[in-house]
């Protein structure tokens, strides 16, 4: 006997709303990361991203073994181009990581905060110069608004806003590489881990050789922070990978928000970083950029799927044959 209607549709809800739960779980984490690497001190950041690499790679492994989720590892270890592109996607993940804790460490959260308040843009920047895509007028609005945001944030900072830029770059081009790539992403982010554990290691032990480990040096509370970045790490990625499977691209799209809103807070409030007039006008700008992309985005998202209605409509109306 087959469900009822009203029992799937129950079912889908639940499941819809389970997976909200996880997407703002993920979000939330990411946003609450400068909270957790100050904590790591006086681990030096470039020890924090060894550390973070090995420790990551020891429980990805163990959740695939728990799991019993190897299997999923075949389809990437017997595939040469694959395996090549999360090369890639490790070099990318390894700037990404390395640019953010030095930038937490060093006073510039908010900054970070703007490489993900950008990022959207510059991914869909990156689909139309590398892949090809077609930008619509509004999309290319939204990119030409964050251009001036970024020059009117770089006269504000007397600079340019490197951190916030290479955040943006980094993150775009991983998940481009992931999106070519077109694995499991636990399985993808356990090999991509792998292949920066050596050189994770060969730097510890270097740091160890020189007598500059704080690895077990320092604390016992501080050895289980640094261990705890591979579970810090991973449990995002697992939330984000189960609301992907229960909610809307459109609604993880307007969730992505809450991660930079959170660093951009907390960059402020806590941790008193200075927004003087030209950065306050600065994001400003970059909020209208996101403001138009994101009613683009959902606008278009909402006419696909009526479309779609409409071609499944007709499909069932040619489908259906007079009574014999």
């Amino acid at each position: 006997m087959s469900d009822s209607p009203t029992s799937a549709a129950e079912t889908e809800r639940a499941s819809h709303r389970l997976g909200l739960l996880f997407g703002i779980g993920a979000y939330a984490l990411w946003g609450l990361f400068p909270v957790y690497f100050p904590l790591l001190q006086p681990a030096a950041p470039l020890e924090v991203l060894a550390d973070r690499f090995f420790w990551s790679f020891v429980f990805l492994a163990l959740i695939m073994t728990v799991t019993r989720s190897w299997s999923r590892m075949t389809e990437v270890l017997h595939n040469r181009r694959v395996m090549l592109m999360l090369v890639i996607a490790t070099l990318l993940i390894s700037v990404n990581w390395g640019v953010y804790i030095w930038a937490v460490y060093n006073g510039r959260v908010v900054e970070a905060s703007l490489g993900y308040f950008i990022n959207p843009l510059v991914v869909v920047l990156t689909g139309t110069l590398l892949l090809g895509e077609r930008l619509r007028p509004m999309q290319w609005t939204a990119v030409g608004i964050a251009a001036v945001a970024v020059a009117v944030l770089t006269l504000g900072y007397g600079s340019v806003p490197w951190v916030a830029l290479a955040l943006a770059s980094s993150w775009a081009g991983y998940g481009l590489v992931k999106k070519l790539a077109g694995v499991d992403p636990v399985a993808s982010l356990t090999v991509e881990t792998a292949y920066g554990t050596p050189f994770a290691l060969a730097f510890l032990i270097w740091l160890s050789a020189q007598g500059q480990l704080v690895f077990g040096h320092s604390s016992t509370a501080n050895t289980v922070l640094l261990m705890m970045t591979g579970v810090v790490t991973a449990i995002p990625l697992v939330l984000f990978g189960a609301a992907t499977n229960r909610v809307p691209l459109s609604t993880i799209g307007v969730l992505q928000y809450l991660t930079p809103c959170l660093q951009f807070l907390l960059g402020i409030f806590v941790f008193g970083e200075q927004m003087p007039a030209s950065r306050w006008v600065g994001f400003a700008v970059v909020w209208v950029a996101l403001i138009v992309f994101t009613w683009d985005s959902l606008r278009n998202g909402q006419a696909n799927r009526v479309a779609r209605r409409a071609e499944e409509a007709d499909g069932v109306h040619e489908g259906v044959t007079e009574p014999a």
